[in-house]
């Protein structure tokens, strides 16, 4: 059997979405100017930024701009990555935790946005944001913008508020699978519809036979995309791990 998560079925899945007429935007891009028929490539770079930067350059050679966002803690914030990165055209945002960091203090978790992202963009245009689900915390960093408008700090667009997901299809690999609604804890979205593949394969061949709606959201982690198999297969256990804590907790918020 193929592994599913590796480089090599990550690039079909973009060769099957290109062969089926799909445009690709940056999430910036949608949100000044959405496409009819596209695409929104997303990566939430939680940890190993240098998968990152290997499914960065696959998407140059494919000629498609993705979106980046990375967390400032030690894990996933590399400016050596990120400038690379952003020099292949991509964008580079701001995968925010701070409300979780702050256990739940607003006014610290507000300062601490600010401060970060003005770190950021010391060296990248960052116009979008998105939340780090930090699974395993009590709060939920969207709840930030409760008390404040995220367009006060010069942002144009967050996915969970911005983009109407009873239209466009969200597809994520949260819990390394595309069907993770049990150990899903907040990579949810209003509107979202019941999932639709299980492997990488299966929306290939959605893909292939038209079936797909015209716009859509794929949310591919770079950590668990990895042509070399050790670490596949690490990232493969760690995730199953993962996957009972966070079906607990899934359960518990229910």
């Amino acid at each position: 059997m193929n592994r599913d998560f590796t480089l090599t079925i990550y690039r079909r899945l973009l060769e099957a979405l290109l062969d089926a007429g799909y445009s690709f935007q940056t999430f910036a891009g949608f949100m000044e100017a959405a496409g009819d028929r596209t695409v929104v490539l997303r990566h939430d770079v939680d940890k190993r930024p240098a998968f990152a930067a290997a499914m960065a350059r696959l998407e140059h050679e494919l000629g498609l701009p993705a979106s980046y966002y990375f967390r400032v803690v030690e894990a996933s914030y590399d400016e050596r990555v990120m400038q690379g990165i952003a020099g292949l055209g991509h964008e580079i945002g701001y995968h925010y935790e701070d409300l979780a960091l702050a256990n739940g203090d607003m006014a610290t978790a507000l300062q601490s946005f600010q401060r970060n992202l003005e770190r950021m963009r010391a060296i990248f245009p960052v116009k979008t944001a998105c939340m780090h689900g930090s699974p395993l915390s009590r709060w939920d960093n969207r709840s930030l913008w409760q008390s404040r408008d995220y367009r006060d700090f010069g942002i144009i667009g967050e996915p969970y508020y911005d983009i109407d997901f009873s239209t466009v299809l969200y597809l994520t690999d949260t819990g390394r699978r595309w069907d993770g609604d049990r150990v899903n804890v907040r990579d949810r979205a209003q509107g979202q519809r019941a999932s639709i593949a299980r492997r990488t394969g299966d929306i290939i061949k959605l893909a292939l036979q038209g079936s797909l709606p015209s716009q859509l959201m794929i949310n591919a982690h770079p950590q668990r995309w990895s042509e070399t198999f050790l670490p596949w297969a690490m990232e493969l256990v760690a995730q199953n791990i993962k996957n009972i804590a966070k079906r607990i907790v899934a359960r518990r918020q229910a």
